[in-house]
């Protein structure tokens, strides 16, 4: 599951090279969307009905970007539907299903967190697991002297990133959305409440330092420290009692 998860994520990072790889031809070429978003319907349908002045350009060049970027979304559609299907025969599938229930938890993400990691329970308490990611500060000590400075980045940068792109999710006001409630039908309760109050103290936490005028990456970092904390609690909750 490891390697399945992490051959995504090189699906990902290829199509979105892909992307980029188009959007500069554009751009080169003057060649500007006017539009809303990029990436969607409409946006492929304006690549379509663009007319360029070489052949060269038109067949060779613009046809091959847009065919790479159009197979780089398919693998990642055929990756990660692998991912859906394999899921129910893992051994981790109720802790997948249980954090889950944590907002900006997608089934990618819990899969990634779990497979890099193993059962969050392992970890004696919640500073270990903010260690083990490498989201902890680091600090550069001498004599009376202590200075702390950016995170360390240790540990597994691939459960890290996961977990930083999960923490986004906590820019908006908090709420319990359509989709987030289907993830929680058959969540113990205990693991939704914990869910919910993650979400309650995130929030509030990624407004107010915003507000303070924090680095908007900084913010995400620290909220993606906490929602570790949080999902630890919740992968406790899992284990039966003594």
């Amino acid at each position: 599951m490891r390697d399945l998860s992490r051959a995504r994520q090189d699906a990902v990072n290829a199509t979105k090279k892909a992307k980029q790889r188009l959007k500069a031809f554009l751009l080169r070429n003057r060649i500007l969307y006017r539009g809303r978003s990029a990436w969607s319907k409409a946006y492929f349908r304006w690549l379509a009905d663009i007319t360029m002045a070489y052949p060269a350009q038109q067949v060779v060049t613009l046809q091959e970007y847009i065919d790479a970027v159009h197979e780089g979304i398919q693998r990642v559609e055929r990756l990660t539907d692998q991912i859906r299907q394999l899921v129910p025969g893992w051994r981790l599938t109720p802790a997948v299903s249980a954090l889950q229930a944590a907002r900006g938890v997608s089934l990618v993400v819990a899969v990634t967190l779990l497979a890099e990691l193993g059962d969050l329970s392992r970890f004696q308490k919640p500073s270990q697991l903010m260690a083990h990611l490498g989201l902890v500060p680091s600090e550069h000590s001498s004599g009376e002297s202590t200075k702390r400075g950016g995170i360390t980045k240790t540990g597994n940068s691939h459960a890290r990133r996961a977990l930083v792109e999960a923490a986004w999710a906590y820019r908006w006001p908090a709420r319990v959305s359509r989709v987030l409630l289907k993830r929680q039908q058959d969540v113990p309760e205990q693991v939704c409440r914990i869910a919910w109050k993650a979400q309650l103290r995130l929030c509030t936490r990624f407004r107010r330092l915003t507000a303070r005028g924090k680095v908007r990456q900084k913010v995400v970092t620290a909220t993606a420290r906490e929602l570790s904390a949080f999902l630890w609690a919740m992968a406790k909750q899992l284990q039966p009692a003594n």
